[in-house]
């Protein structure tokens, strides 16, 4: 059983190949995206985990779709989303879907709330930008309950009134889904996860460390203050952005033209600025592992890693190279490492009783602690 879990996540972005400028249709990119995450159980990874977008240039508008065919295909992988949009989707929707995944995935599913960095999704779904805090708020409350309470009557001030309402399916063997809270720059965020003992995921792929630090360190005290247990039991994840080859200088040459392009960084700092400043790694796998275990110097010990593949128009060939990279010579040293450097009492990473049991058709292996007493935050004691 690995301490760790070690994954990838996907945006989900369409973007044009800036070597041949040929941009992949939206079936393409899906199609990719489902054999990005069977590779990702084949070189022995522990998670997938899809974003939501309800824009172009992005596809995964629907994340339980996905996740539910991948699941049919998949046995041990734990399936995730990478941001799970509690501010515009409505929370009973959210805790029938992911009920329902949870059945057809024997336990193998958790997923990340966020509230998106897309402003026009808000009036699309009716919703204000301005109210982005208490949405979140308010819209987890809920669901926290509807997964916990058989029968829920609530009041709030962003959907209608439920009374004697009952979510189904419930959630398998009445254990729901771990909740990670995602967040870039809002300490509420982090006071959210902290208050109800959930996991914090701290995405730090584009600011300094320094920023995600102080986040984290809000997180952890807080989730002590609020009985969970001490702050280093807080369950914490990170993510992380690789590109390698062989050697650095490969590497660095052939993913320079995608990071000059790429959408959400191009045309920015310089691929070397970038590379020193955040989590971005572009070189060898060794390079990729040195760095990645410097995050424990910089956060302690954490439960999930997730690195970025996938992005910025790169062609499936090459992302499947990458997932071999990771899985063959990466993620072996990887756990190996922070095992060793792991203290006693520091939670393994959550999983779901039916898929660590090996319920529901074998379908869970994945390597992490079922979610317990002893491990896992308080809001699954409450269930």
């Amino acid at each position: 059983m690995a301490a760790m879990q070690f994954g990838i996540f996907t945006v989900g972005d369409v973007t044009a190949d800036p070597t041949t400028g040929r941009t992949p249709t939206e079936h393409e990119r899906i199609t990719s995206m489902v054999a990005i995450a069977r590779k990702a159980e084949e070189v022995g990874l522990d998670v997938f985990a899809t974003g939501e977008h309800h824009n172009p240039p992005f596809v995964p508008s629907s994340p339980t779709t996905m996740l539910g065919y991948i699941a049919a295909t998949t046995e041990r992988l734990i399936l995730s989303t990478s941001t799970t949009l509690i501010t515009t989707n409505d929370p009973v929707k959210i805790a029938e879907d992911f009920a329902m995944l949870q059945h057809l995935a024997g336990g193998r599913v958790d997923l990340m709330m966020g509230r998106g960095n897309t402003g026009p999704v808000y009036p699309w779904f009716g919703q204000d930008i301005r109210q982005g805090i208490p949405l979140a708020v308010e819209n987890y409350a809920l669901l926290h309950r509807l997964w916990r309470e058989d029968v829920v009557d609530w009041e709030g001030n962003f959907r209608t009134p439920l009374q004697g309402f009952t979510s189904t399916p419930r959630p398998l063997d009445g254990v729901p889904p771990f909740v990670w809270h995602g967040s870039i720059r809002s300490p509420e965020i982090a006071e959210q996860a902290a208050y109800y003992g959930d996991g914090f995921f701290a995405n730090n792929i584009f600011w300094p460390k320094e920023h995600f630090q102080k986040l984290i360190r809000l997180y952890r005290a807080r989730y002590a203050h609020y009985g969970h247990g001490t702050p280093e039991q807080a369950i914490v994840g990170l993510g992380g952005q690789v590109f390698m080859r062989r050697n650095s200088q490969d590497a660095m040459r052939e993913f320079r033209p995608y990071f000059d392009n790429a959408p959400v960084y191009g045309h920015g700092p310089s691929l070397e600025e970038f590379t020193e400043q955040t989590p971005l790694t572009v070189g060898s796998p060794q390079e990729v592992i040195d760095k990645t275990l410097t995050f424990r110097e910089s956060f302690g010990d954490y439960q999930r890693q997730l690195f970025l593949v996938d992005h910025a128009g790169l062609p499936l060939k090459t992302v499947l190279e990458q997932l071999d990279l990771l899985g063959e010579e990466v993620v072996p040293v990887l756990r190996k490492e922070f095992a060793a450097l792991r203290p006693a009492g520091v939670p393994d990473g959550p999983v779901h009783p039916a898929a660590a049991a090996g319920k529901a058709d074998a379908a869970g292996k994945a390597g992490a602690t079922v979610l317990s007493g002893e491990s896992v935050p308080s809001a699954a004691k409450e269930a």
